[in-house]
């Protein structure tokens, strides 16, 4: 299979969930699909796919490799909108990206805070479906213009976290001439007397959550992955 590590991380990432119907689920609103859309491919009834995706059904092995492989076909057939953007992400250079997650439901801002120990110098309700960590010392020494893209994965409703910031201008500019805009910002290591007045200028504008946490970045990337990943 072409796209053969992306299937092996959609797969691991379905087997692994707590709830293998809503990840089947997530799995297939990545890709734009609809339920009628992958039981053509599959040769089956919506209804079985409708099944899995309840919980009524357990995927086995042969199901999860022909679901699949029918996101995958699907996407090919029209010019692999998502598996493009996916494997160019999966095959660059990560260095400044400390983890990486799709969530299996939205969190809201406040649960998300909650989990991460955070304190909101701006308050937007938004939708968060996913978080990015960002060292940011490597973000800059690595990343171009483009680059910055890659730190979206496959939606950009989700926190940007980013480590290792003195005041957290840099990224707040960065995100400003963007034309993508995560649902929140979270700036590791300060507290909220050490964050620059621009950036939060900038999050007012933009209308974006900017929170400030000091937990210790492998236990709130466990704590995030364990809570909405």
């Amino acid at each position: 299979m072409e796209f053969r590590s992306i299937a092996e991380r959609i797969c691991g990432d379905i087997v692994l969930s707590e709830n293998t119907g809503e990840a089947l689920r997530k799995w297939r609103s990545i890709f734009n699909a609809t339920q009628s859309d992958l039981a053509k491919k599959i040769r089956v009834s919506p209804s079985v796919i409708s099944d899995y995706e309840s919980g009524r059904r357990r995927p086995g092995s042969a199901f999860l490799r022909k679901f699949v492989t029918a996101l995958i076909e699907f996407d090919s057939e029209r010019g692999c909108q998502v598996l493009s953007k996916y494997r160019y992400f999966i095959e660059s250079d990560q260095s400044a990206i400390l983890d990486l997650a799709e969530y299996q439901k939205s969190a809201k801002l406040q649960e998300f805070c909650e989990v991460v120990e955070g304190e909101t110098l701006t308050d937007f309700e938004k939708a968060i479906n996913g978080h990015t960590v960002i060292d940011s010392i490597n973000a800059i020494l690595s990343l171009n213009a483009f680059d910055f893209y890659r730190l979206y994965g496959l939606t950009s409703e989700r926190a940007l976290i980013f480590t290792r910031v003195s005041t957290g201008r840099s990224p707040m500019v960065a995100v400003r001439v963007s034309n993508l805009k995560p649902s929140a910002i979270v700036l590791h290591g300060l507290n909220a007397n050490n964050v620059d007045e621009i950036a939060i200028k900038i999050a007012e504008i933009e209308r974006i959550p900017l929170i400030v946490t000091g937990m210790e970045v492998k236990e709130m990337i466990k704590r995030l992955r364990r809570k909405f990943a």
